[in-house]
């Protein structure tokens, strides 16, 4: 009987250099998993594998030495313990996140409900090649949003409230940017938005609420960290509604189906196409 190994890699079950062993992906959206969903991942490891598992680079679970025989079995016990398969080659990748806001003190937007959502709405959707979505929480940047096809970074906007102001100083000390300056003889504070980042250190260390902030999504375009390494691209300004971050997120994916060769990276097809050909497809999404 003829093994359709394109299929198996497809749901997630890769290759081994082992005869008819793979190593299978489970699908964990943002790197959340659930202590029953642990219990199952032991109890299949020791069953059907060697009794061990490799997390991936990308928040991820694979079981590796999963046999061909075994694999109908496996299915049914991936569904017993509220698993899933990953997915693998030319489609969308599990969405990755930190842990955003609800934990974090420095996150700037909620990252695990976002991160399920974007992964319901597009998670498997075969393109030309793989395509990687990646969200984190704030300017600190620990899911590295650069990497990906399509990264999102949490920003916060600054508005600046002079009758509030003390001109203590503690906003320019703390801008990495150097946006923000007090003039030590006058007092006077400069803000100067074009050098602004949105990273919301002078309103989080604000000691008198002169500095507020409205949070968003900072994001980028054309990641690649693969064989030929290039950072995403910041083609717009920040986003503070959630439907434009979806409305944006829909053109994306669509202009790499339209005009993505196959095998080719996305990062290689904004390369070849033009960034500025999709800065002006998202502007119009945006308006």
């Amino acid at each position: 009987m003829a093994v359709d190994y394109s299929a198996l890699k497809k749901g997630g079950f890769m290759r081994q250099k082992q005869k008819n062993c793979f190593s299978m992906r489970l699908r964990m959206v943002a790197g959340h998993v659930t202590a029953d969903q642990l219990k199952a991942v032991y109890e299949i490891a020791e069953k059907f594998g060697q009794g061990y598992v490799h997390l991936t680079a990308r928040q991820g679970i694979e079981i590796p030495f999963i046999r061909l025989e075994d694999i109908d079995e496996v299915k049914k016990a991936l569904q017993a313990g509220g698993l899933e398969q990953g997915a693998c080659g030319a489609r969308v990748r599990t969405v990755t996140a930190c842990q955003g806001s609800a934990i974090c003190p420095s996150g700037l937007i909620e990252t695990q409900g976002l991160a399920k959502k974007l992964d319901a709405r597009y998670f498997g959707k075969d393109l030309p090649h793989k395509f990687k979505l990646g969200i984190t929480g704030c300017k600190n940047n620990c899911l590295k949003a650069e990497e990906n096809d399509l990264g999102i970074k949490g920003g916060m906007w600054p508005t600046y409230h002079a009758e509030a102001c003390t001109h203590c100083g503690v906003c320019a000390a703390v801008c990495p940017t150097k946006c923000i300056t007090v003039d030590k003889e006058t007092s006077a504070l400069t803000f100067d938005e074009e050098a602004c980042v949105a990273c919301g250190r002078c309103v989080k260390s604000c000691p008198t609420d002169a500095w507020t902030g409205r949070s968003g999504y900072v994001l980028s375009f054309g990641g690649n960290f693969g064989n030929n390494l290039q950072f995403g691209k910041q083609l717009l300004p920040i986003l503070f509604e959630e439907d434009k971050l979806l409305a944006v997120v829909d053109a994306t994916i669509e202009f790499f189906r339209e005009f993505g060769r196959p095998s080719e990276r996305f990062s290689f097809c904004l390369n070849r196409v033009g960034f500025e050909k999709l800065r002006k497809r998202l502007e119009e999404v945006t308006q």
